[in-house]
């Protein structure tokens, strides 16, 4: 397997977008010894938010699954930007949050969060298995229906 996120992702048919730029008072990433802390990424196509809306009401499963899964290339996006596209210096995924905006009546958290879950799995193969928390909430920044926050370990 490539050393390159980029090459990996591009294997996949998909295209690994530019990091995203913080819209507040934060960073993209820090690394604490051996960790590498990423900020919430959200679904975003040419650089705007997508899927807006929440599950069980204007978004779909299916959809909230595609946000999931476009989140989740934008977390890929931070990490190869932290680690200059060297997956060499990636241990795992330790930890992935899933942060779903859905009515009180929508239950299926975890099937939208597989999205994310399949896609790094499918991309880094064993360092991309994780824990994982699905938590459904009121709203997310700019109306998305999905966000998605990691912590990786990386080598010492």
């Amino acid at each position: 397997m490539s050393e390159s996120l980029r090459e990996r992702i591009e294997q996949l048919g998909l295209h690994l977008p530019t990091p995203s730029q913080p819209i507040a008072n934060y960073i993209n990433h820090v690394v604490s010894q051996n960790q590498l802390f990423i900020s919430g990424q959200i679904p975003l196509l040419d650089g705007k938010p997508a899927f807006i809306g929440r599950l069980g009401e204007v978004i779909s499963e299916a959809e909230g699954i595609n946000a999931a899964e476009l989140a989740a290339l934008g977390l890929l996006a931070q990490l190869s930007d932290a680690l200059g596209d060297d997956l060499s210096k990636l241990v795992r995924i330790i930890r992935l949050g899933v942060f779903i905006a859905a009515t009180p009546q929508f239950q299926r958290q975890g099937a939208v969060a597989n999205g994310a879950s399949n896609l790094l799995v499918n991309t880094l193969g064993d360092k991309g298995r994780h824990v994982r928390t699905a938590i459904g909430v009121a709203s997310l920044p700019s109306g998305v229906a999905v966000e998605l926050d990691a912590i990786f370990e990386l080598t010492p």
